[in-house]
């Protein structure tokens, strides 16, 4: 009970800081131009407001308790590798962000803002590193023959978007000859969708390392009281580490829910944290991956937005995060169910904090549900 009051306690002074500043932020520059004393009489009903929200884990807690969106994974065991399929509903918007200093992606250039295309069919996730960009492919033909995509004609083109991750050394046979297994493990994932999955050694995050231990495929999901759907699922492959050193608390506990990822809470430091890093990685041999949704009507410029903000979620849960050895992505989909109810600005930042919260808890559950594959040891063997 102690530990549980302190997180609490740890929890609702962030929480309200946080909600201070940004609440400061936006009513000053608010058309009513309040005057600071309005503005700190305004606060306190303000910040009850944002709290009486309700926001909570989803009755599911993965990416797809937002209606529209749909999961697929294969994996490919002697290879040690696989891909993560994320297909929305018919119109879905997408937009993307890339921080990592070594990414690997296809058509992420469509989804700014100035370009022409609009919606996305699918997002696909891969390991393989530049063999995995085929992945994508696989996915395209079997999106066109299920007749999704943009109609040109009498021609579907489906617009797929995708991002790989480095996994080829993790002990698997990538002896594969002239035809690596990529664009079949990309059929297969989109194939074979559904709102329910596994977390761990699941899909894109089957061969993914995090720092010393296992990585893997991490879902989490937020849902308020008023219809606001958001949602992540990351493979989750850094160079960095998802938990705090000589500890087995994840650096996300704060954000934790219902003791999803072991509910170890605060950590108890007996001296201060060493500052190094790991320099054993090498340039392009890691990247996390993630894909946030919601079902808010967002337009494209808002979308990526998200997915901007949603980069805050790997910095609460990797440390370091962002280096020149990774291939940081996010992608974001709005599936348009629900529109906009409070003022735009307002209600975009909402989406986006939950969003970013949802991606350093899908980080740390990736983490602790993947199990041990040879010598690449998992969370919960240690």
């Amino acid at each position: 009970m102690e530990t549980a009051e302190k997180d609490r306690k740890w929890q609702n002074i962030g929480f309200s800081f946080i909600g201070c500043l940004f609440l400061r932020h936006n009513c000053c520059r608010c058309e009513d131009k309040l005057t600071a004393a309005q503005h700190d009489a305004n606060v306190p009903a303000l910040i009850v407001g944002v709290k009486e929200s309700m926001i909570k884990a989803g009755p599911k807690n993965l990416i797809t308790d937002v209606d529209g969106i749909k999961i697929g994974n294969a994996e490919d065991q002697q290879v040690v590798t696989g891909v993560t399929a994320i297909v929305p509903v018919e119109g879905t918007v997408g937009a993307v962000d890339v921080r990592g200093g070594g990414p690997g992606t296809r058509e992420t250039d469509a989804l700014n803002p100035d370009c022409l295309v609009e919606r996305v069919d699918a997002i696909i996730l891969s390991g393989g590193s530049v063999f995995g960009l085929d992945a994508a492919s696989g996915a395209v033909s079997t999106l066109a023959r299920q007749g999704q995509g943009y109609n040109h004609k009498g021609i579907i083109v489906p617009i797929v978007p995708s991002a790989v991750l480095f996994d080829l050394l993790n002990g698997g046979d990538k002896d594969w000859g002239d035809k690596p297994p990529y664009w079949q493990l990309g059929a297969d994932a989109t194939a074979n969708i559904g709102v329910d999955f596994a977390l761990g050694n699941v899909g894109a995050g089957y061969g993914a390392t995090a720092g010393p231990l296992k990585g893997g495929l991490g879902s989490a999901s937020l849902v308020t009281d008023d219809g606001v759907q958001v949602g992540a699922i990351v493979a989750a492959n850094p160079v960095g580490r998802v938990t705090i050193p000589g500890t087995r608390n994840f650096w996300a506990w704060a954000l934790e829910q219902n003791g999803e990822f072991g509910g170890f809470g605060a950590p108890e430091l007996e001296k201060d944290l060493s500052l190094e890093m790991s320099t054993a990685s090498q340039l392009a041999e890691n990247t996390t991956l993630a894909v946030v949704a919601t079902n808010v009507k967002l337009t494209k410029s808002e979308a990526q937005r998200v997915a901007i903000m949603a980069h805050d979620g790997f910095a609460r849960a990797i440390r370091p995060v962002h280096t020149p050895f990774d291939g940081d992505s996010i992608f974001s989909l709005s599936t348009g169910k629900k529109e906009m109810t409070e003022p735009r600005a307002l209600g975009l930042a909402k989406v986006g904090s939950m969003a970013a919260d949802c991606v350093a808890r899908a980080i740390a559950r990736a983490v602790y549900n993947a199990a041990s594959i040879g010598a690449i040891p998992g969370f919960q063997s240690e």
